[in-house]
C-alpha cells in the first residue's frame, strides 16, 4: 500500500465523505456550527458551508490517498474555528493557550486498522506546525469497550493519539481524554 497525505483538496474530501456526507450528513461541520445549525444544515447545507471553506484553495485538513485513491480525511484547524468546542462541557478548554485542533476523522472502511489514522495525525502536525501551531490538540474517544464503531469514533481513538506523540492534559468525562503534542 502507497499512502500519500497532503492539503485536502474539494474532490479528494468528498470522495472520502461519500454521498452521504460522512456521519449521516455531516460534512464535517458538528464543531463549527452550533447544535440548531447543525440538526438544520443535515445534508445539503453542511456541505454547501464546507465547500466555501475550500473555496479559498486547500480545504481546512488533510487527506490521505492509497494508491491514489482518497481513503481519508483528517480536518484541522485554529480551535477557535470550532465554536462548539468551547460550549462543550466535556472538551472545554484547558487553558488560554491558543491551540489548533484535530477536529474530525474519516477513514474509509477499506482502510481501516492500517495505520492510516495515525499517518494523518502525524501529518497534521507539521500541517499545523507549518501554519504557525505550536500546540495540537485532540478530543478522542477512549471506549470502556474493546470493540467500538469506528463510524461513531470521528474524533478519533486515544490509541491513535498516543501512537503519534500525545499525551492527555485533562479528562472532563471518563471516555473523552483533551491531548496535545507541542509542535515547536
Amino acid at each position: 500500500m502507497t499512502l500519500e497525505i497532503r492539503p485536502a483538496d474539494w474532490e479528494g474530501f468528498a470522495a472520502v465523505m461519500g454521498e452521504r456526507g460522512g456521519c449521516g450528513g455531516c460534512w464535517c461541520m458538528l464543531w463549527r456550527r452550533s447544535k440548531a445549525e447543525m440538526d438544520a444544515g443535515m445534508g445539503a447545507p453542511n456541505r454547501a458551508a464546507m465547500a466555501d471553506l475550500f473555496a479559498p484553495g486547500d480545504g481546512p485538513g488533510l487527506v490521505a490517498r492509497r494508491d491514489g485513491l482518497p481513503v481519508g480525511w483528517i480536518q484541522v484547524d485554529r480551535r477557535a474555528a470550532f465554536p462548539r468546542l468551547a460550549r462543550s462541557r466535556v472538551l472545554r478548554p484547558v487553558d488560554a493557550q491558543p491551540v489548533w485542533s484535530v477536529a474530525c476523522f474519516l477513514v474509509d472502511r477499506t482502510a481501516r486498522r492500517q495505520g492510516v489514522s495515525v499517518a494523518l495525525l502525524r501529518a497534521a502536525c507539521g500541517f499545523a506546525r507549518d501554519r504557525g501551531a505550536t500546540i495540537l490538540e485532540g478530543y478522542p474517544v477512549d471506549p470502556p469497550k474493546p470493540r467500538y464503531p469506528p463510524v461513531y469514533a470521528w474524533t478519533g481513538f486515544v490509541g491513535t493519539f498516543r501512537a503519534a506523540g500525545f499525551e492527555e492534559v485533562a479528562r472532563h468525562a471518563p471516555t473523552r481524554p483533551i491531548m496535545r503534542r507541542h509542535l515547536a
